[in-house]
């Protein structure tokens, strides 16, 4: 499957077409799709959802998607990547930290788009149009700061309507989707993680929990939640001021050298050494 590249940090797409020239395909980057005007069908991860003039939907860089075009579409995709939302998140507090974690790490797709109030999308269209206009004149000595707190705005929107509403189908309740997005939003909670709760909040058998998500993941349950956790403690090494020991805290470790000993089982180096070299955990 063709992967493609983003080579800038951030940039902004913005196209109509009757015809979609593009293979099923990857990302490196992370998309927010607006439909403009038009109307279609959007194959994402093998799943099929109609699409609309004001549809919005969120991709990550392990989706894969097409689209079948019925009436001509106008498109705008906002395209970043991962160094460009880590440079956002560092420059702002906790709270925010949170919002883009929950945007960019839970799966978004077993619902299509992501908004569905008109009220929402207007919002959101508004914003867009202001940063395309910032985005297509000359640059400015402000345009980064502008740029940002629109996206801020944004990405912000995009995450409240994330959340799970009253609209969506209770089947949704007992996917691995669902269960993916549980485990995200409770990652600084390990006490609701434990295999017992997480049986209780899906209805399923503790015994089968495990099962479940190996099957439907290809990796443990255990492994993909260490992992994860893991991949947001080196945002918070590299990206913020934070001690050991507030790291430690904010994410449930017992203690700073319990935390220390996890990092090291995981990646190889201690949290002081990755955070001098800039490493990466793959």
């Amino acid at each position: 499957m063709r992967r493609y590249v983003l080579h800038n940090p951030f940039n902004i797409y913005h196209f109509e077409a009757s015809d979609w020239e593009h293979p099923v395909h990857k990302h490196t980057y992370y998309e927010i799709i607006f439909i403009l005007r038009g109307k279609g069908i959007h194959n994402i991860n093998g799943n099929t959802y109609t699409y609309t003039k004001g549809d919005v939907y969120l991709l990550g860089p392990e989706d894969f998607h097409d689209f079948d075009i019925e009436e001509t579409t106008e498109f705008c995709f906002i395209r970043f990547n991962e160094s460009y939302s880590k440079t956002t998140s560092s420059l702002a507090d906790k709270q925010w930290q949170h919002v883009l974690e929950l945007l960019l790490f839970t799966s978004s797709q077993s619902r299509g788009t992501i908004v569905h109030d008109k009220l929402e999308k207007q919002k959101l269209h508004q914003l867009l149009s202001v940063l395309e206009s910032e985005y297509d004149n000359p640059p400015s000595a402000h345009f980064e700061l502008i740029r940002d707190s629109l996206m801020r705005s944004i990405m912000t929107i995009l995450a409240r309507n994330l959340s799970p509403q009253p609209h969506f189908k209770p089947e949704l309740q007992d996917s691995i989707e669902a269960m993916l997005r549980f485990i995200k939003q409770n990652i600084y909670q390990p006490n609701k993680l434990t295999i017992d709760h997480i049986a209780e909040q899906f209805h399923l058998a503790p015994a089968y929990v495990s099962i479940f998500f190996k099957k439907h993941t290809g990796e443990s349950l255990k492994q993909y939640i260490i992992k994860h956790r893991i991949k947001l403690v080196e945002t918070r090494l590299l990206y913020s001021q934070m001690t050991l020991t507030e790291i430690a805290d904010e994410f449930g470790f017992t203690d700073e050298s319990h935390f220390c000993k996890q990092f090291r089982q995981y990646t190889g180096v201690n949290p002081s050494t990755f955070r001098k070299n800039g490493q990466t955990f793959q």
